[in-house]
């Protein structure tokens, strides 16, 4: 023990042996030696705390302790260093400041069987009023037993395989779970894809096709005097409004889904549309606006009216276009003499 190192011990102070009877040069009691499990012996390996206990320590003392490195003595190894346990706060009083009682242990193991004379445990202490003294502790002896063998019975042994349990269906149900929430998401994403490209294909498809089948084709959704019903006359006039809107935007060029009703037969009276159908197509969507914003009731004859209406103006103005431009191939004709007229 060529050395010591200082541990400050102020509130939470530091290792305490036997209690110390005055300050001057009292000798403590021995040293503990106690097993962190206890046994009635020790054995291989085992691991025990070897320490001192100090009663009363004054608040501010400092202690210096051995500064053992690994093996404390020769077949005893050192698991653990110095450890300081508080294990009573003594309150100051009027004759007596505050103290502690303070355990300080090392733990020890030891490898090898036999007696092992442990070495003695000597504190140093600094008072806070500067005197300082040293305590001893006297050594104390480790016993290391092993458990013994019948040599004449004795008989080695393989190891033993580790013991298998069969699988209950409680273990199995977790990774069950698993495997059908698995599949009902790989089962959604396929779903969800396929929907998706078959909604961009009918898209695709309508935006392909001319646009007087695009609006028959969502006409006919609206066919049918379940739409008649007074709950359901909005959503109704306002399909088959927006179908129109739809078409006459695509065949005039006239951006109707953002014009009032004003505004749309305003823009569409350069449109060249026979004044009968203009006339009804005006009156459908009047009704239309009385129906969605002031919660008007249309007669069941104007219902039935709607659809048919719409379908036939949407063919009447289709058709027209076919006549201008069979009309207009006939006049690029050429003439007999091989010019056009």
């Amino acid at each position: 023990m060529r050395s010591f190192f200082t541990i400050l011990a102020a509130l939470f102070c530091l290792p305490a042996a036997v209690f110390a009877r005055g300050r001057g040069e009292d000798i403590a009691d021995g040293a503990f030696l106690r097993q962190l499990q206890e046994r009635d012996s020790v054995l291989i390996a085992d691991q025990l705390k070897y320490g001192v206990r100090l009663n009363s320590v004054e608040e501010g003392t400092r202690l210096m302790l051995p500064d053992w490195k690994d093996t404390v003595v020769t077949g005893v190894d050192l698991v653990r260093s110095w450890t300081l346990d508080t294990v009573r706060v003594r309150k100051a009083s009027k004759d007596r400041p505050a103290g502690y009682d303070i355990e300080a242990y090392v733990v020890l193991t030891s490898f090898e069987e036999g007696l092992h004379d442990l070495p003695g445990i000597s504190v140093g202490r600094w008072f806070p009023d500067g005197v300082t003294d040293t305590l001893s502790f006297e050594a104390t002896q480790l016993v290391v037993k092993t458990l013994p063998v019948d040599t004449a019975t004795f008989v080695v042994n393989d190891l033993k395989g580790q013991v298998r349990y069969p699988v209950t269906f409680r273990e199995v149900l977790p990774y069950l779970l698993g495997c059908l929430a698995f599949a009902g998401l790989v089962a959604l994403l396929v779903w969800m894809i396929v929907r998706m490209r078959r909604r961009r294909a009918e898209k695709e498809a309508a935006s392909r096709e001319p646009a007087h089948i695009t609006a028959l084709r969502k006409l006919d959704r609206w066919r049918g005097e379940k739409f008649w019903e007074p709950a359901q006359q909005k959503a109704f006039y306002s399909g088959v409004t927006d179908v129109l809107r739809e078409y006459i935007y695509a065949r005039y060029g006239v951006s109707a889904m953002e014009m009032t009703t004003r505004e749309l037969f305003a823009a569409l009276a350069d449109r060249q549309i026979p004044e009968e159908l203009s006339g009804e197509l005006r009156e459908l969507f009047e009704r239309a606006d009385f129906v969605k914003f002031a919660k008007h009731a249309a007669e069941r004859e104007e219902n039935a009216a709607v659809v048919p209406f719409a379908v036939r103006f949407v063919t009447s103005t289709y058709q027209s276009d076919i006549e201008d431009e069979a009309a207009a191939a006939q006049n690029d004709k050429p003439t007999e003499t091989g010019e056009e007229k």
